[in-house]
């Protein structure tokens, strides 16, 4: 479904609806390739209902484009998040993200911002994309807040989604991020707090580059984000190896 259509459907249809919306494209077209027909629905047993359509897709890679855009239409986005999730949860991000051509980096981008467009939306929002390994994109996520995968950004570039979310809605200025260092994040969660007690902390901050940021949760529980770790570095080499050396410290598995 179009993003035209869902917004006709939520608003309610009408014919003047239905005839603008016969004059208007789709602005994801230009984007976006038309993704095969999707398999047949059949009933479910019990319940009468059909399965929704489903189709396998073959994945090279997931990533993530971050954008910010005013009331006045003027948007900036970063560099496209590489993201590795574990058990439906992200886990790892890298930025800039590994293994995307600038080709593939574009058409995420542009994908992005015409959605923003096409909603007339204004803030920080994120929309998650799988690459396939024809090259190709198929936007599976949208985010309309700052993102987990862009967290790196309060540590690695000059202006952070967070700095851009309060910009957008006070109506100030959107200067183009310049990512200053490679990164790497790592989410950490509640399983790390084992027995009740919290991960060496000191061992992990005595390595170089490395940011820990809690979120000040009081309870830690099996899949809760309970904060995360971004490692800056010279190169993205240097911060994915920083960074399985304080996986390894926190006893965390590797990727």
């Amino acid at each position: 479904m179009s993003v035209g259509s869902l917004g006709a459907q939520l608003q309610g249809d009408t014919p003047e609806r239905r005839d603008r919306r016969s004059l208007r494209r789709d602005p994801l077209e230009d984007v976006l390739e038309p993704r095969p027909a999707l398999s047949a629905s059949r009933p479910r047993a019990g319940d009468g209902l059909p399965d929704p359509p489903r189709q396998r897709l073959e994945l090279a890679s997931e990533i993530s484009i971050v954008l910010a855009r005013s009331a006045h239409g003027e948007v900036v986005s970063f560099a496209p998040f590489g993201n590795l999730h574990r058990d439906g949860i992200l886990a790892v991000t890298q930025w800039p993200a590994p293994g995307v051509d600038a080709a593939t980096a574009r058409r995420a981008d542009a994908a992005a911002r015409a959605i923003a467009q096409a909603l007339d939306y204004v803030g920080v929002l994120c929309v998650e994309f799988f690459v396939l390994r024809d090259g190709s994109l198929c936007a599976n996520e949208m985010a309309p807040r700052p993102h987990n995968s862009a967290h790196c950004t309060i540590d690695a570039a000059d202006v952070s989604q967070f700095d851009y979310q309060v910009r957008a809605l006070a109506g100030l200025p959107l200067p183009a991020p310049r990512q200053h260092s490679p990164a790497l994040m790592l989410n950490l969660l509640g399983d790390l707090w084992r027995d009740g007690a919290a991960p060496a902390w000191e061992r992990v901050l005595a390595l170089p580059g490395l940011h820990l940021h809690l979120y000040g949760k009081a309870q830690a529980r099996a899949g809760r984000k309970m904060g995360h770790l971004s490692v800056t570095a010279p190169t993205p080499e240097a911060a994915a190896a920083l960074a399985r050396e304080a996986a390894a410290v926190l006893g965390m598995a590797p990727w």
